[in-house]
C-alpha cells in the first residue's frame, strides 16, 4: 500500500492533545511514511518529533504554522522544511507567543466577567508554548461549561460571543517572508476555511504568491470536492504546489485522521518536489 503523506499535524506544544512523540507513534499505526509537525507559532516540539520519526523509519520535514493577517482577517500560513533555530524566525514567533498570552488574559477576564473561572482557565492555557482559544475551550469543557468543545466557542469564544478578543496578528507578508528567512516554503494552509468569497479568496491567493508563497492545501481532511476543485484552480492559476495533510489535533476525531493519500488533480506539482523529496 502506497505511504501516506500528512504534512500538517499539531501536537501539545500547541493546541493538540499528543505530545510530538505520540503524534509520531500513531502516525506509524496509520502508515504515514512522511509527517510534518507544523504547530502553531512554535516549533518547539520538532526535534522530539524528529526523533521519533528516526525510530519509526518516517521520514520528517519541520514545520511550523503562523499566524498572519490579511485585510483584517486571520490567515494561518504552514512553514515546511525550516530551521527553527535562526534568529529571525525565533525572534518572530516570540512575538506572536506574546501577543497569544496577551489574547488569552485577555479573554479570561471577560470570562470571569461573565461569571466562570477565567483565572483558573487562564492558568491551564498559558501553561502551554502556544496558548490558544482551543485551550480554553476545553477548559470549559472539562467543567461542564460547555456540552462540546466546539459548544464552548459557539456559546463563549467565537465573535459576538462573551469571551471574544481579537488579536493584531502580523501581516501575511511577515509571516510567508519569516518562513522564507528560515529556510523553508511557505503553504497557505486550509483555503476552504476563510469565510470569503470566490474573488476574495482568489486576491488572497494572489497577494500570497506575491509574497513569496510556494504552495496551496489541496487535500485536506475535511475538504469536500467542490473546495478542492475550487483550491486547484487557484493553484493552477499561480503557479502554487499542492500540499497534503490532515490538520491533526487529537485522536478521535474521525474527520480528521492523520495521514492522507499523496494523490492530487491533474496538472498540480506535489509539495514534496518543491521540498526536494
Amino acid at each position: 500500500m502506497e505511504p501516506r503523506v500528512d504534512l500538517h499535524t499539531h501536537s501539545h506544544c500547541s493546541d493538540g492533545l499528543l505530545a510530538p512523540g505520540a503524534l509520531v507513534a500513531l502516525a506509524a499505526q496509520r502508515g504515514v511514511g512522511l509527517l510534518a509537525l507544523t504547530d502553531h507559532d512554535t516549533a518547539l516540539g520538532c526535534e522530539q518529533a524528529r526523533a521519533a520519526c528516526a525510530l519509526h523509519g518516517i521520514r520528517f520535514v519541520p514545520g511550523v504554522e503562523l499566524t498572519g493577517s490579511w485585510r483584517d482577517r486571520e490567515i494561518h500560513v504552514v512553514g515546511l522544511n525550516i530551521d527553527g533555530a535562526r534568529p529571525p524566525f525565533a525572534a518572530h514567533c516570540a512575538r506572536v507567543l506574546q501577543l497569544r498570552r496577551e489574547r488569552v488574559s485577555a479573554i479570561a477576564q471577560r470570562l470571569s466577567q461573565a461569571g466562570l473561572p477565567g483565572a483558573a482557565l487562564a492558568a491551564e492555557a498559558l501553561a502551554a508554548a502556544a496558548p490558544t482559544r482551543a485551550h480554553l475551550a476545553r477548559g470549559l469543557h472539562a467543567r461542564g461549561l460547555a456540552s462540546s468543545v466546539q459548544a464552548a466557542f459557539e456559546r463563549w469564544l467565537k465573535r459576538g460571543r462573551p469571551g471574544y478578543v481579537g488579536a493584531q496578528w502580523p501581516a501575511l507578508e511577515l509571516a510567508v517572508q519569516c518562513i522564507i528567512d528560515a529556510g523553508g516554503i511557505a503553504v497557505l494552509a486550509h483555503p476552504h476555511r476563510y469565510r470569503v468569497s470566490h474573488g476574495v479568496l482568489r486576491e488572497l491567493v494572489g497577494a500570497f504568491k506575491a509574497a513569496g508563497g510556494t504552495g496551496l492545501e489541496l487535500s485536506l481532511a475535511g475538504m469536500g470536492p467542490g473546495d478542492a476543485d475550487r483550491a486547484a484552480t487557484l493553484a493552477r492559476r499561480f503557479d502554487l504546489a499542492g500540499s497534503i495533510g490532515s490538520d491533526f489535533h487529537e485522536p478521535g476525531l474521525p474527520w480528521r485522521p492523520l495521514g492522507r493519500f499523496a494523490k492530487l488533480p491533474e496538472r498540480i506539482t506535489p509539495i514534496m518536489a518543491r521540498l526536494g523529496l
